[in-house]
């Protein structure tokens, strides 16, 4: 297997519901474990995710899981997902899922850079970059 990187998001409880919505944003198969399927069946986190991973059919691959008791939960971090490339159809269509219902802080549209791009803050606390690559000409 070659190596990957790609993003491992935190969330507070609310794993399943977010990895869920990224499965409708991207598709793909999506591989969810509890902490009570690891050993903490009875525990109030029985039910939570302790690892879930979209594995969407264009490549990318989006890995998330609840907060285990004894760590903190810090809402996004310092990390945003950034999604770009220069299909137009396909990423309008991934902003579009991303940022229903999020806080849109640069609307999808233009910039000074020749690219369209938007940002938003989803409702799992999760900050997402569209950019979509204009042609140069």
């Amino acid at each position: 297997m070659a190596s990957r990187l790609n993003p491992y998001l935190s969330f507070n409880g609310d794993a399943r519901t977010a990895l869920e919505h990224y499965k409708d944003v991207f598709g793909g198969t999506l591989t969810l474990s509890t902490f009570g399927e690891f050993g903490q069946a009875g525990t109030p986190q029985a039910d939570q995710i302790m690892h879930g991973m979209l594995e969407a059919p264009n490549g990318f691959t989006l890995m998330g899981a609840d907060t285990p008791p004894g760590m903190e939960y810090s809402p996004g971090g310092n990390v945003s997902v950034s999604v770009s490339g220069d299909d137009d159809a396909e990423l309008r269509g991934y902003w579009e899922k991303l940022s229903a219902g999020a806080e849109v802080s640069v609307p999808l549209d233009k910039q000074m850079w020749g690219d369209v791009f938007g940002m938003c803050t989803d409702r799992f606390g999760i900050t997402w970059l569209v950019n979509i690559a204009q042609q140069q000409g």
